[in-house]
Parts: C-alpha cells; structure tokens; sequence
C-alpha cells in the first residue's frame, strides 16, 4: 500500500520519503513518521511541500527539540537549511529545505501524548509497534472551519482600518490588510459554503474557479484609488458570501456595519479632496 502510493509521488518527493524511511528506524526516540496534505489525497504534484509529522517518546521529548536540525539532516542528507515555526505559533514545527533538486518539506515533531490532536488523519508510513495507530485511535481528527459569526464581528473593524490606511497614504500597509481580508475572511467563508476544506487562498484557483474570477476585483495596485475600489469589492464580496449562507438566516445591519459603509462610502471623494482620486 505505502509502497503504491510512493510510486505516484514526483520523482524527488518519492527519493525524499525512501531515504527517510531507511534512515528513520534509527533515529533515536522517534516512533513514528506519517504524511499529511496533499499526500493523504494523492494531489501531490511537482511543487508540492511535504508534510511530516514525527511521533516522539514522551520521556525522549526535550532532547528531541534540541536536536530538530541534527534529525532533518539524518533523514536526509541534502539537507540544506530549516527554521521552526515559531511564526505560525508552532516551534514543534521545522520548515526544511532539501536539495538538490530543491524540495520544501515541514516536519512536525509530536510527543506521542499529543499526536491525536489532530486536524487531519495523516498516512501511517512507519511505527513501532502500532504506537501511532493506537494514538490516532484515541480521538478523531478535527479541521478547523470557517466562523462566520467570528468574522462578522471583526470584518467591519478590518474595513474602517483599511480605509484610514488608504486615506492616510499607507498603500502597502493597505495592500497587506486585503490580503489578510482575502486569507481569514472572504476565502474561508467560499470554502465553506462549498464545503470544502482549506487554508486561506491556496488552491481556490483550481477549486472556486468562479469565485476566484470575483477575488480579483481585491486585488490592486500600489495607488489609494485603486484600493479604495479594492475594499469596496471586498465589502461586496463579504455581503454576497454572508447572504448565501442558509444557516444564520437574515443578518440585521448593525451600528457598526452601517457607519462603516457610510465611512468607506464617502472615502473616494475624501481621497478626491487630498488629491489622490481622479
């Protein structure tokens, strides 16, 4: 079965994972490697990361984050450089690269204790004695999805900020918060509606093809009128994806949502008066 779906991977994932495989029995304290993302699905393709996850012994535990590196460079000798991932609120996770020819794997090094939190069921690839079969066992995997009452009691704060940057002149600071609008807001809730599973933005290309044509109106250039049209896109776009959601009924406009239309409303003829609007 492992060896079926190896036979499907890229050609350097497929090296990757062999020589990790013969090397991993013997690093010390680990006791089991599996895959998930796009591995589980069978979706890899060429420029696919590999997504590891390194079940550690409890009492192993300390010394095996001290020596992340030392283990990455032992499954794979063409280990190039890897940083944890503090800035995703993970240091249990080293972002890796490898090559050549370059290849992005990120492996997650798990106490055998935490392993069934989980938000999907990675493929077993190699265990000692059942041990990450009996943790997965334990409790069943859950993905965090979209909240749209979460959202709803941010989005209008997001705008209001937004639309002080642009008026202010911060384009790129304007540029970063419809991104940040694009990955926790608007693609979220696409996603949910069409009940698929995602992180932000990756992939909705090929998985929202209509919904990603819309997603473009957000997307501008480095000019205070362009954004400004740019928020309110987004604006549209967040009311449209509010309203098709069956669940939450009819939504009443708050204070705070009708103040800020007013405010992003009225912000091209603010823009007009300092001159940068046309």
């Amino acid at each position: 079965m492992i060896e079926d779906r190896l036979a499907r991977l890229p050609n350097r994932h497929r090296a990757f994972l062999k020589r990790a495989l013969a090397a991993v029995p013997g690093v010390e304290g680990i006791v089991g490697l599996a895959a998930g993302g796009s591995f589980i699905a069978g979706e890899m393709d060429e420029f696919s990361d590999l997504d590891l996850v390194l079940a550690v012994e409890p009492g192993a535990w300390p010394e095996i984050l001290e020596r992340q590196q030392a283990i990455a460079a032992e499954l794979d000798p063409t280990f190039l450089a890897g940083f944890t991932g503090e800035h995703v609120g993970e240091p249990r996770l080293l972002v890796c690269l490898y090559g050549p020819p370059l290849l992005h794997v990120d492996l997650k090094f798990v106490s055998l204790d935490d392993v069934h939190e989980r938000i999907e069921d990675p493929v077993i690839l190699w265990e000692v004695e059942g041990c990450l079969s009996a943790a997965f066992a334990r409790a069943e995997a859950r993905y965090p999805s979209a909240d749209p009452d979460w959202i709803e009691k941010r989005f209008w704060i997001w705008a209001h900020y937004l639309a002080d940057k642009i008026e202010r002149g911060e384009i790129f600071e304007a540029l970063d918060g419809l991104t940040f609008m694009r990955t926790v807001a608007l693609a979220p809730l696409a996603f949910l509606a069409a009940g698929v599973q995602a992180t932000g933005v990756r992939r909705i290309e090929d998985r929202l093809p209509p919904f990603a044509t819309d997603l473009e109106r957000t997307v501008t250039g480095v000019d205070a009128a362009a954004c400004a049209a740019a928020l309110e896109a987004a604006i549209d776009l967040y009311t449209e994806l509010r309203e098709a959601d069956g669940t939450r009924g009819a939504v009443e406009m708050s204070p705070v949502e009708r103040e800020v239309r007013t405010y992003v409303a009225e912000l091209p003829a603010r823009l007009q008066a300092l001159g940068r609007h046309p």
